[in-house]
């Protein structure tokens, strides 16, 4: 169900039982799959250019403050997002929590199952990990981030046209190919 007030700026696919209600925006590109929930009755909810939201994934602003997710992101299965803020070529890993308030920054992972409490900051190029979450490394993950978040929205757009199996595909394995090549030159090899 898509509620009347989502703005869809072609992205690349949107599941069917995906449930997005209030102030959401869908950036282009970006993918949102089985079972996803988003609410923004008050404040928004924003899914930046290219960025997949993973099934199971619940969204929701938070106490007086907006959700926002970056380009490029991988918002991975059974993660809630509240009220905070991703940045560009982020990964979150399954099952993690972002709280009210959070700032993730960009190029950063944070681990699977880990538990940001509210208003936690988090510096760029971070990999993230615990319950309360905590940085553990520093390094630049734009490059792998970036290269995940373009598989997904390549999936999106062959569930789009109906083809559940593309990656298997020696399509989708050129694709990579060259999509490799490219993210590997704009990042400076930064993995």
């Amino acid at each position: 169900m898509i509620g009347p007030d989502v703005k869809l700026n072609a992205p690349a696919f949107v599941h069917p039982t995906a449930q997005l209600y209030g102030d959401v925006t869908i950036e282009a590109g970006a993918s949102v799959w089985p079972n996803v929930v988003m609410r923004a009755e008050m404040y928004r909810i924003v899914i930046g250019a290219n960025t997949n939201v993973q099934d199971f994934v619940m969204c929701h602003v938070g106490d007086g403050a907006d959700t926002i997710v970056g380009a490029n992101c991988s918002i991975t299965h059974h993660v809630t997002l509240h009220g905070c803020t991703i940045g560009d070529n982020c990964l979150i890993g399954i099952g993690a929590t972002i709280m009210d308030g959070c700032v993730i920054g960009e190029n950063s992972i944070v681990a699977g199952g880990a538990f940001l409490k509210e208003r936690t900051v988090i510096p760029a190029n971070s990999i993230v990990m615990g319950a309360p979450g905590k940085v553990t490394k520093t390094r630049n993950n734009a490059l792998a981030n970036a290269f995940n978040a373009f598989m997904y929205r390549v999936n999106g757009e062959a569930y789009a046209r109906g083809d559940y199996r593309y990656w298997s595909s020696q399509a989708f394995k050129a694709e990579a190919e060259i999509e490799k090549a490219r993210l590997f030159a704009l990042h400076g090899g930064a993995a």
